[in-house]
Parts: C-alpha cells; sequence; structure tokens
C-alpha cells in the first residue's frame, strides 16, 4: 500500500546536509503507515526505528537497556512506580523542545486511545511530569519487565505533546531520532539529517529506503553498487557471498520465531485433534532449510535456545500415520486448508510450499493464498482465513513472546485461542518479582499453548544481512533493529 507524498512540519524541518554521500538501503516490505502507536509492520518500523527515540533502547547485544531520552530511572522498593531522569537540550525535529508533557502525551495517547501496544502498557495506572525533565509512572502491580515495553522497539516511541492534533502522523513524523522523513514515491522513502538532533550522527547526507520484494534484485544491487545495504537476501545464496568481496555478510542469531496459526473459530480447525494432526504432519527440519539453508532452528517453543525464558519442551516428532489417525478420529480423514502468506516475505511463500507438501501426505489439502502484506493484516484483523504463517520479531521478555498473541483478550490474539489457565499463569508471570519463579511461570504457559496448537512453533532464524564493504559504523542487532545513525563510507 503506497503512502501519499510526505511533507515537512515546519521551519525546522529543512533540509540540510551533514554529510557527503546518500545511503540507500532495500527492504523487503513496504510501511502501512509512519504512526509509531499504531503500526504493526516491521517494514514501518524500520523506517521509524531512524526517526523516533523512546524513553530507553535496548543494547546491541540483548543485554539490558541503555539510557535514550531518559538519562536514568529509579524504581519505588514495592515496584509500584519508576521515575525517570529525561534528557536535556533535545528538540524535536521542528524545533519544539523536549520536556515530560511529551512523554506523559505519548504514554497516555497509547493507554487511552487504546492503540496497537496498549497491552504493553497495561500496568500503568498514571504517568506524571513531576516537573520538566522529571517523569513518574504509576503502577497497578510490580513490572519487572516494563524497560522492555518502554524501550523494546520504537512502538512507544515518544511524540510532540499535541501531535496528533496538528499532523496526520499515518504520513508525517516529527520524532527527535537522527533522521526525518522529507517524501516518499511507490518505490521508496526518504530520510534526511535532522538538523535538531541531539546525537552524534548521522554521518550521511540522505537515507533513501528502497522497497525491493525479490532478494535476487536486492543482491545484484548491493553487488553493483546501486544500494548500500539490504536484509532481503536469497537464502541460497549465502554460502557463496561469505566469499564474495562485493558485500560485506552479517549473521547473528535473532530473537524472532516463525509460526503457523489456525483460526480457532473456524471449523474443523476448532477441533483440538486436526490441529494436532497438522502438527504432527510437519517437517520442521525441511521447513527451517527451505526458510533459510544452514541458518535456520526447527523450534517447538518461542523464545529462543540461550535467552530468559526458553524451555526445551519439544513434544512432536513427525508421524504421518498418527496424523492420518487424528484426523479420522475428528472424522475428517481429508481436509482442505487455507494457508495465508506475504510476497512482501518471500521465505513464506516458500516454506508454505513444503508444508503444503507435508501435509498433503497426512490428507490435508494446503491452499497457499499469497497477498499483498496490507491485504495479509487485512485479513488476519478480520478472522477471514484458515491459517496463516509470519514471524513475531523484536522480542525482549517473555512478556513479548506470549502476553498478546495467547491471553483471552490479547491484542495479537488473531487465532481466537483462550484458555482460563493459561491467562492465570500470564497475569502470575507479569507480576512475579523472582526471575527463578517468573521463569518458571512462563515454562508453564509456553507448555499449554504447545499443547493446544495455539502457535505451531518452525522455526528461529539468523538476523541476516548484507551491506557494501565501503560501509563502516553498522551494527547488525538480533533484535533486527535497523539504525543507520552510525554508518559512514570508508
Amino acid at each position: 500500500m503506497g503512502l501519499a507524498a510526505l511533507t515537512g512540519c515546519g521551519e525546522g524541518l529543512n533540509a540540510v546536509d551533514k554529510g557527503p554521500t546518500p545511503f540507500v538501503a532495500a527492504i523487503s516490505g513496504e510501511p502501512d503507515q509512519l504512526d509509531p502507536h499504531k503500526t504493526t509492520a516491521y517494514a514501518s518500523f524500520q523506517v521509524l526505528e531512524n526517526v523516533y527515540d523512546t524513553l530507553v533502547v535496548p543494547k546491541p547485544d540483548g543485554s539490558g537497556y541503555d539510557p535514550q531520552l531518559a538519562e536514568s530511572w529509579t524504581t519505588a522498593d514495592d515496584g509500584r512506580s519508576w521515575t525517570f531522569q529525561l534528557r536535556r537540550g533535545v528538540k524535536f525535529a521542528s524545533g519544539e523542545e523536549f520536556d515530560a508533557g511529551d512523554v506523559v502525551y505519548s504514554l497516555k495517547r497509547i493507554i487511552d486511545e487504546k492503540l496497537s501496544n496498549a497491552f504493553r502498557l497495561e500496568p500503568i495506572t498514571d504517568v506524571v511530569a513531576v516537573d520538566s525533565h522529571t517523569v513518574r509512572i504509576d503502577l497497578a502491580q510490580p513490572t519487572p519487565y516494563l524497560l522492555a515495553e518502554l524501550g523494546g522497539f520504537k512502538g512507544t516511541a515518544i511524540l510532540p505533546e499535541g501531535a496528533a492534533d496538528r499532523l496526520n502522523l499515518a504520513r508525517e513524523t516529527d520524532g527527535t531520532g537522527p533522521f526525518r522523513v522529507a517524501r516518499d514515491t511507490a518505490a521508496g522513502i526518504t530520510l534526511l539529517p535532522n538538523e535538531n538532533y541531539w546525537g552524534d550522527g548521522p554521518h550521511v547526507s540522505s537515507l533513501e529506503f528502497r522497497f525491493v520484494s525479490e532478494p535476487t534484485t536486492a543482491l545484484v544491487a548491493l553487488q553493483t553498487g546501486e544500494i548500500d545495504w539490504t536484509d532481503n537476501l536469497p537464502p541460497s545464496q549465502l554460502k557463496k557471498l561469505a566469499d564474495d568481496d562485493h558485500v560485506t555478510l552479517g549473521q547473528v542469531p535473532s530473537v524472532d520465531y516463525w509460526y503457523l496459526a489456525t483460526n480457532f473459530e473456524r471449523k474443523p480447525f476448532d477441533d483440538e485433534r486436526v490441529r494436532e494432526a497438522i502438527n504432527y504432519g510437519l517437517d520442521r527440519e525441511a521447513i527451517a532449510e527451505a526458510a533459510q539453508p544452514n541458518a535456520a532452528k526447527p523450534i517447538q517453543t518461542a523464545i529462543p535456545e540461550g535467552l530468559y525464558g526458553h524451555t526445551d519442551y519439544a513434544p512432536i516428532t513427525r508421524d504421518v500415520a498418527k496424523a492420518r489417525s487424528l484426523l479420522a478420529d475428528a472424522g475428517h480423514p481429508r481436509v482442505s486448508l487455507g494457508l495465508m502468506v506475504t510476497s512482501e516475505y518471500p521465505e513464506t511463500v516458500q516454506v508454505a510450499q513444503v508444508i503444503a507438501s507435508n501435509l498433503h501426505e497426512v490428507g490435508i489439502d494446503v491452499r497457499v493464498e499469497v497477498e499483498e502484506f496490507a491485504t495479509w493484516l487485512d485479513r488476519e484483523s478480520k478472522g477471514d482465513f484458515d491459517s496463516f504463517l509470519l514471524g513475531w520479531i523484536g522480542n525482549a521478555d517473555p512478556f513479548d513472546f506470549y502476553q498478546s498473541q495467547h491471553s483471552c483478550d490479547g491484542a495479537n490474539n488473531y487465532q481466537k485461542y483462550c484458555d482460563p489457565e493459561t491467562d492465570e499463569l500470564l497475569k502470575r508471570a507479569a507480576t512475579e518479582p523472582d526471575p527463578a519463579a517468573r521463569e518458571d511461570l512462563y515454562d508453564q504457559v509456553a507448555r499449554r499453548i504447545v499443547d493446544a496448537e495455539s502457535y505451531l512453533y518452525l522455526y528461529n532464524p539468523q538476523v541476516v544481512q548484507g551491506w557494501s564493504p565501503e560501509v563502516t559504523g553498522y551494527e547488525i542487532r538480533p533484535d533486527r533493529a535497523v539504525n543507520f545513525e552510525n554508518v559512514r563510507f570508508g
């Protein structure tokens, strides 16, 4: 879905040359909109990561949080309030001074209007400006994961107070980050340096995001110097690219999971035996290899190995005979399954073909439904699907892996799984202050989700990106945050 031409937000948005060279990045998807509080699309956040700031920001290695718009913070002894000291001397791209009122406005906008990330801020009872550069966040209960929700990604970005009243935030931006959006075409979005930026960057004259859905096209553009960076590389070419002098290849383990979900409100997928048959029919090794040869790990739970909250629960081994028996017991020896994927994430199309082949063997005929991502999101939100395939990225805490996807009223529970015991475990885990006890609760959550086939977890991929050997200062991250503040040439 194309965005109309982007316009400036005042005199402070006039172009400024902070570097000698433009930087061109190719991404596979197209932003659905530019309001950080409303979008859920990764392609949007690839752009917005360079435009907006949050109170805190994840450390590059995912080990904790660094200051961003908040310089420091303290927690009350009972864990029911956090106080943040804000950075001074910060301005928005429009030239407006940043202060506590902007934080209050931004967080309350998300909460009061029940926007996309309101579920992340659900424990908050009030956001108070103590003074111009101090904010207190009051909570209904201890919230050990609060920093993850305030800064895990740009969905809780800080906007200037009253921004939604004077800007069309779906198309216009006014952030405190290193760049500002300048213009948009059907082929891409161009950002210019924010002349009011409080940090050291950026070091390029402009940042252009081009939308290139075909991985081979993106790779050729990178090899020929037409673009400078991409995260859309052909999986089959990764071994060769390691020795390609025209490409710097970056790979790190991700915090992603990719999964298949069926519609609990659509027959026959409301029958657990049918969902279980699908699960037993999947060849996760083949699926992972199709998605990312030699760089994806088959999984059966959400949280990757090595991260807090990981469990090694893996009850399913592919068994065609058992899958057929389950379908027969359910009275559905032959099942038709629509599997919705999007062309903007080509690996989902590749994976869907493997899944279709897997399930054909057990008596399930899969119709692979390839949609543009905007259509995919619309159908997902309306429950207009038998099943869908996608990934969940940018996870920082077990809360992010499970809460909104599997609680009965979860904002992202599009499959409509609802289990009171799971809900109770999720509520207890969200407020449990002891890390070991909290981890045990999430282990129980994971087992219930897997056993009910709320999600059929498929694989954990690597983050794979490529850039020009002339580019320096770029850091590849496990959470896939794409930040070009420090990139330079040479």
